[in-house]
């Protein structure tokens, strides 16, 4: 039986992007190997530019910049 894990916040946020960009269906039937090197990278980078929002938003937030 496999075990159930949570996910975590960057689970979350790679499935979410994977929908946007319209690959979920294939991540569901091939897996993450299963995207090409320019899909993954697409993912990556879209991930790391909301990280780093977020991050901006968080400071500006909290530090009144």
């Amino acid at each position: 039986m496999e075990e159930k894990r949570l996910l975590t916040l960057d689970d979350r946020l790679k499935y979410e992007i994977a929908e946007e960009l319209g690959l979920l269906e294939k991540v569901h039937a091939a897996g993450w190997k299963g995207l090409s090197a320019k899909e993954s990278g697409r993912i990556g980078g879209i991930m790391a530019r909301r990280k780093k929002e977020k991050k901006n938003e968080d400071c500006i937030d909290h530090c009144g910049v």
